[in-house]
């Protein structure tokens, strides 16, 4: 299957964020050079290196924050360039601060360059994002498509589209418009194979979505064969339906396109998988030293609990099939490890100082080692015992996918409400599809978001 996007608004700089970007930019520079020379009759240097310092880092600060995007109207553009711009500017306060400087900068010209700063922002978006509209409209109703196929695919296509694209119908024969189609509004059967030039001459048709099985490519080669000789854009749409995907993605290799059916955006990006690693092990070396007086107590208390070890290593697979020993407080009496048993409600073998370490999850606080090592993340999908692994790996497919990062102390499946135990298939079925859309989906800022969520999931009634 095809994982649904988290986030719509993907992280792209296109022209119509450079447009925007350049538009304001250039404005609210000039306006602050106009109203820094009017009061010091120059241009101060310390103000001139800090609109430098601005100018570059608004890229990647808008970026980021899907400043200018397109399917933003006026009033969430401008929130949104507001976020941006109150970002951008707390940025630069900390750049001040730390270089040990904010006294050479007046209070009230820094406010006064701050609104200035903005509403010369807003004043180019307004205009631009009119114009924008206006040409997007302008394309969508000289867009007409049609959809080739009357199958489940197709409907779910018609469904995507219709809000953006005027999708006129369906072409197939009749006795193709089955079951699996679910008729969508506004979207009738308009005729079969044999009726398509007619068709896309006599409704002046500018695209066409070919959505058939994989299984009828002949037929998919003699359709686009004989759309070639007309002004038409022919686009297919490979049924994918059947299949887990990991992060799908189309390249070209020379003269061949690629499709990509199972990478991860770490994969993908190497740059990105650094910049995840560096945070993860300087957050973790920094927590390790924040919460060293609760790692002392929390170790002392398992010490006089019972007699044992303080941390309890069990062997996880980690990234790419890679097996790991993680670290966590020991929580249970010494016992028989051969058969790997979840905890369940008042387990026997859970100590009293070990249950309450598990409702709170203390007892993961060791696992910061293994982000310091590099054999973990903060945010990943929760590594399981490798027998775990075994048992659902031939009940659930693509279990094994969730392995393709490194396994985290936290994760989305923990904040969505699937954590503790899983003692049904349907529990760990939503465990892993919320894994595997955050492989699909990853980023620093998701990664954010399910590190500020994770506090407040700790105390959960499913933990034993």
């Amino acid at each position: 299957m095809i994982a649904p996007r988290l986030h719509p608004m993907v992280n792209r700089r296109g022209l119509t964020f450079w447009t925007m970007w350049l538009a304001g930019a250039a404005l609210a520079c000039a306006l602050t050079f106009s109203v820094l020379y009017a009061h010091f009759n120059e241009f101060p240097p310390q103000y001139r290196v800090l609109m430098m310092i601005g100018v570059l880092a608004s890229v990647p600060v808008y970026s980021f924050l899907h400043v200018y995007h397109k399917r933003l109207n006026y009033l969430s553009g401008l929130l949104r360039l507001l976020g941006g711009w109150l970002t951008l500017v707390a940025a630069l306060a900390v750049v001040i601060y730390l270089s040990g400087s904010p006294q050479s900068l007046a209070p009230g010209m820094a406010v006064k360059l701050i609104i200035y700063g903005f509403l010369a922002q807003a004043a180019t978006f307004i205009p631009l994002r009119f114009l924008l509209n206006r040409h997007n409209q302008r394309l969508k109703n000289e867009r007409k498509a049609v959809i080739i196929g009357a199958g489940e695919l197709a409907g779910k296509l018609a469904r995507q589209l219709k809000p953006r694209v005027p999708v006129l119908g369906v072409i197939a024969p009749d006795a193709e418009v089955d079951a699996d189609w679910v008729p969508v509004p506004g979207v009738p059967h308009l005729g079969g194979f044999d009726e398509l030039r007619d068709i896309v001459q006599r409704e002046q048709v500018r695209r066409v979505y070919i959505a058939l099985p994989l299984d009828r490519m002949v037929q998919i080669e003699s359709i686009y064969v004989d759309l070639l000789d007309l002004a038409v854009d022919v686009v297919w749409v490979p049924d994918f339906g059947s299949m887990m995907l990991l992060n799908q993605s189309i390249s070209q290799i020379e003269q061949f396109p690629a499709i990509y059916l199972n990478e991860t955006p770490l994969s993908s990006h190497p740059a990105a998988a650094m910049a995840k690693d560096l945070i993860d092990r300087s957050l973790a070396l920094l927590a390790i030293v924040v919460l060293a007086p609760v790692l002392i107590t929390c170790a002392v208390a398992v010490k006089l609990s019972s007699p044992g070890p303080v941390f309890f290593r069990q062997g996880r697979d980690g990234c790419n099939g890679t097996v790991i020993h993680v670290f966590k407080f020991r929580s249970m009496r010494m016992h028989d490890d051969q058969e790997v048993k979840q905890a369940t409600r008042n387990d026997s073998r859970v100590t009293r100082v070990g249950a309450f370490l598990r409702r709170s999850s203390l007892d993961e606080l060791p696992q910061l080692i293994n982000v310091l090592r590099g054999e973990m993340a903060l945010v990943g999908p929760r590594p399981h015992a490798i027998a775990h692994n075994h048992y659902y790996c031939d009940k659930l497919m693509a279990y094994m996918a969730r392995h393709r990062i490194k396994p985290g102390i936290t994760g989305l499946a923990q904040v969505s409400g699937f954590r503790g135990e899983t003692d049904t298939l349907d529990k760990m079925q939503g465990r892993l599809e919320r894994d595997l859309a955050y492989i699909n989906h990853w980023s620093l800022w998701l990664d954010i978001k399910i590190l500020i969520k994770t506090p407040f999931t700790l105390f959960s009634r499913n933990i034993y």
